[in-house]
């Protein structure tokens, strides 16, 4: 057997480890996916880490929106609890999907698909509810509604909810989850105006207060424990996208105009969400750290020239794959739309390059031998 001296063998993995890091990182470029082909309006709210899409749809013989899931470009309905409508939100690693579905009896409830399967989080209440997000354990996070203007912020256990409480208020809802447990959504002080970002660690809720102005909501929360919404400024005329860390709030900023809001977050912490553009228009938008980039800029020109226009980013995933809703100028339609990144060519040149340099380099040098003892 042989191998490399150890001083080589050292440089090797950790120029490569280098070349791959900035491979990874130099994602430049995305191609673009309609997803709504199939349908005659489409939304995409959620992806996981294998590329599956949940959001909700109107198909051409129907009149009501139905949750869906994406394999690439080709849609599924999930299907209902015996009613009319169901949208999907919130999908984990395993492919389970949650969201909302009205029942045979014309209430809407929580809802979880494993695959096109539906079953009820919420089979001994008349309460409507739904769900938003659920984490890798299964753990499912949403509200139920417990008067016209009430949400209770809940977690499902399968069907077992418990009650998050609130920081004062009636009023609270649960919006993500991470693997953690840990919750994100926003409550109502006791007051019942003002509504703030809240994360909860078990039913302990913690204010995670605002850029100046009286309220706040946070949209998601990763496995880091940053969390992504928006807040208001001082004087309360405009929101922006925010990244909280603990309760450290940072303005991620627009691009030009006085509002923008961040939908989602990864593991890197990547947001994404919607800007306004400084003609007061909303494109949707990524924040690396507080660098805000107009996502219809990676747009090729026969995409934007037939009429696609980016607004909304709604969720991330760990590779950097972006879902949201485009709208389309000329035939007025609104489709779920999917952005792959893809590393610039002359990445890949470098990387290739520098892999073969080091491979040459480690076969010209010199063996050590290993005798069997």
């Amino acid at each position: 057997m042989k191998i490399m001296g150890p001083k080589l063998s050292s440089l090797v993995l950790f120029t490569a480890g280098a070349l791959a890091a900035t491979a990874s990182q130099a994602a430049t470029f995305y191609t673009f996916a309609d997803l709504g082909t199939e349908t005659t309006q489409s939304y995409a709210r959620a992806i996981n880490d294998t590329g599956k899409i949940a959001g909700y749809a109107l198909f051409p013989d129907e009149t009501a929106y139905d949750a869906v899931s994406w394999d690439g470009t080709k849609v599924t309905g999930l299907g209902t609890l015996g009613g009319s409508f169901s949208s999907a939100l919130g999908i984990n690693s395993a492919g389970q999907i949650v969201g909302y579905s009205e029942t045979a009896n014309h209430r809407q409830h929580a809802t979880l698909w494993n695959d096109t399967t539906a079953t009820d989080l919420q089979p001994q209440r008349p309460e409507h509810g739904e769900a938003q997000a659920i984490n890798d354990a299964g753990q499912v996070a949403g509200a139920v509604f417990t008067s016209a203007t009430g949400r209770q912020a809940t977690v499902w256990n399968g069907t077992t909810p418990t009650d998050l409480g609130s920081l004062g208020g009636q009023s609270s809802q649960a919006r993500a989850i991470n693997n953690a447990g840990q919750v994100a959504g926003d409550s109502y002080l006791e007051d019942e105006t003002t509504k703030r970002a809240t994360v909860w660690n078990g039913t302990e809720a913690t204010d995670l207060g605002t850029l100046g102005g009286r309220s706040s909501i946070a949209n998601d929360i990763n496995n880091d424990s940053q969390l992504a919404g928006y807040a208001y400024l001082s004087g309360d005329s405009a929101y922006h996208a925010t990244l909280w860390n603990g309760t450290s709030a940072t303005d991620l900023g627009t691009l030009g105009g006085n509002l923008s809001e961040a939908r989602a977050l990864n593991d890197a912490g990547l947001a994404v969400g919607w800007a306004e553009t400084s003609s007061g228009v909303a494109h949707a938008t990524l924040w690396d750290n507080t660098t805000a980039v107009d996502l219809n800029s990676f747009l090729s020109a026969s995409t934007a020239q037939a009429g696609w226009v980016l607004e909304r980013a709604y969720d991330i995933n760990s590779t950097g794959w972006i879902v949201g809703d485009a709208h389309n100028a000329i035939s007025g339609e609104n489709h779920a739309f999917l952005l792959t990144p893809i590393p610039e060519p002359e990445t890949y040149a470098l990387f290739m390059g520098g892999l073969a340099l080091l491979v040459a380099f480690a076969s010209a040098r010199p063996s050590i031998k290993i005798r069997a003892s």
